[in-house]
């Protein structure tokens, strides 16, 4: 007599929003994020570093990826078995990809040119992905268990309370690459 395997349900919850290429519409990402993540009873851990990562992708988005008359999406995905969050922000400009830092030479009181560096420092993973006709998508990977027990994320070196100091090597400030191309599997 052969037993059925008990299978433990794998569950993903999604979030898909449209908004305006504007401040407001970064703003309105963000606090729709947050809510969400709250909806889905997220650790304030995850939820906190989530938020900051919105809020930079949305603003790219609205800054940088902006085409009159067209919008950008944030999408956050849960995978409920892991508690890993994806969250994505996909815009019109696919020609204009993301840089990582600028060669890392940002005056002390310039308004930009750090937030990559911030995702880097939060994300477990992130990169970009091509968008069909002509957009692309910023994704970065949230999960719960990565600042807690300062075990690595996959593919990263900093530890030991992981900051953006930690990517400073004899060579200069190497803040992890991302990983482009990664498909969105669920």
């Amino acid at each position: 007599m052969n037993a059925p395997t008990p299978q433990t349900p794998v569950t993903v919850h999604t979030f898909t929003q449209r908004l305006s290429s504007t401040r407001r519409g970064g703003r309105l990402a963000r606090l729709l994020a947050v809510e969400r993540l709250q909806a889905w009873q997220m650790s304030p851990a995850v939820t906190e570093r989530a938020e900051q990562i919105v809020a930079e992708f949305a603003a790219n988005a609205a800054l940088h990826g902006r085409v009159q008359g067209r919008d950008f999406q944030v999408a956050l995905t849960l995978d409920a078995a892991t508690g890993t969050v994806r969250i994505a922000a996909t815009d019109a400009r696919g020609e204009q990809l993301p840089l990582l830092c600028r060669d890392f030479e940002t005056s002390v009181d310039s308004e930009s040119g750090r937030g990559l560096l911030m995702v880097a420092a939060l994300a477990d993973r992130w990169g970009t992905e091509p968008y069909p006709s002509g957009g692309k998508t910023i994704w970065a990977e949230v999960g719960p268990w990565r600042h807690n027990d300062k075990t690595p994320a996959p593919g990263r070196e900093p530890e030991a309370g992981a900051s953006l100091c930690d990517c400073v090597s004899e060579g200069g400030l190497e803040p992890p690459r991302p990983i482009k191309g990664t498909s969105t599997s669920s």
